[in-house]
């Protein structure tokens, strides 16, 4: 039997009122945290985000008052970790501070990953201005077992590791490779999250991602997204703006401005498999003026109750074998 919890401050016994709401199928639980109520943000995320025996999320988003923004965004993966920046994250708080009379319709939003700028569309489409993506490594190869991988690795708030593949993404199964790179001992200590390309056009590319933290693939990621188009960029594939297709199904935009010029790929720009992808063509220039626009949803608002967050082992729920055997 496990042992009740109380991650939550008796402040006159007042419900905690939360919502869900989604961006391109990459789902989160948001609470306006202004006045603080949560004692232990991690142990707090990792139960409220087990699906189907709470409310079930990718990550946690805590609203926070901020000196030097609008507000403060603080961001927790679902095995309880800090995230320094979630784009589909950010535009879902964007518009939950919109809706609730937080922040106006343009808007500036502190995230551990700097200071990011978000607009509320007619549609409830939300637009973020991100910094530029850094530390691009156009070629890092991985050994994996008796296998050598080639992609290339960049930050958008946090590390990305990208692969381009020819064709056939969806029918793949992405976790065992992606949970490889994201454990690989060449990105440690941080890890990485590890994104699956495929271009289709000038002006269109589809992803997958598997993502650290949620330690498997979700239906979006935003910042997977803009690491994706970044690279495709930088390696002449494709050109601003550009639609991406995600696991859910939903497309996202990503625009942009590329200063100095891509090196063109080879065979004219025809895409290249996961196994040559990038290798030989030193990419040149720097993305700048980034915004990743799209939908972010509200699918409902609750309020946290004891059986929320009590009445099940967290760790066990999500990998059985972390269980002691009692002799």
């Amino acid at each position: 039997m496990t042992t009740p919890i109380r991650p939550l401050t008796p402040q006159k016994n007042e419900a905690l009122a939360f919502t869900k709401m989604a961006g391109a199928g990459n789902d989160f639980v948001i609470i306006d945290h202004r006045v603080a109520r949560i004692t232990d943000a991690a142990d707090f995320t990792r139960r409220i985000c087990t699906r189907r025996l709470s409310v079930g999320a990718d990550g946690l988003i805590l609203i926070e008052p901020s000196a030097r923004a609008t507000f403060r965004m603080r961001y927790f993966n679902a095995d309880g970790s800090l995230g320094e920046l979630c784009g589909n994250g950010t535009r879902c708080a964007a518009r939950f501070a919109f809706v609730n009379v937080i922040a106006p319709r343009r808007m500036t939003i502190e995230t551990d990953a700097g200071i990011v700028g978000a607009e509320i569309g007619d549609r409830g489409e939300v637009t973020l201005a991100l910094p530029s993506p850094l530390g691009f490594r156009p070629e890092m190869p991985l050994t994996i077992g008796s296998t050598t991988i080639h992609g290339s690795f960049i930050t958008v708030g946090v590390p990305h590791y990208v692969m381009f593949l020819r064709d056939d993404l969806w029918s793949q199964n992405i976790e065992p490779l992606g949970r490889a790179i994201r454990m690989h001992r060449d990105l440690q200590p941080a890890g990485a999250n590890a994104n699956f390309v495929v271009v289709r056009a000038a002006h269109s590319i589809e992803v997958r991602t598997y993502e650290r933290g949620v330690e498997g693939e979700t239906l979006a990621c935003g910042s997977g997204v803009v690491a994706s188009v970044s690279t495709s960029a930088l390696f002449g594939k494709v050109k601003s703006p550009v639609s991406v297709l995600t696991r859910s199904g939903i497309t996202l935009e990503v625009s942009f401005q590329l200063a100095g010029g891509p090196r063109p790929a080879a065979g004219g720009g025809e895409m290249e498999s996961s196994a040559s992808a990038g290798r030989g063509l030193p990419a040149a220039g720097q993305i700048d003026d980034v915004h990743l626009k799209g939908d972010a949803r509200i699918i409902y608002r609750s309020t946290v109750t004891p059986e929320t967050l009590d009445g099940f082992e967290v760790e066990f729920a999500r990998d059985p074998t972390t269980r002691v055997a009692v002799t």
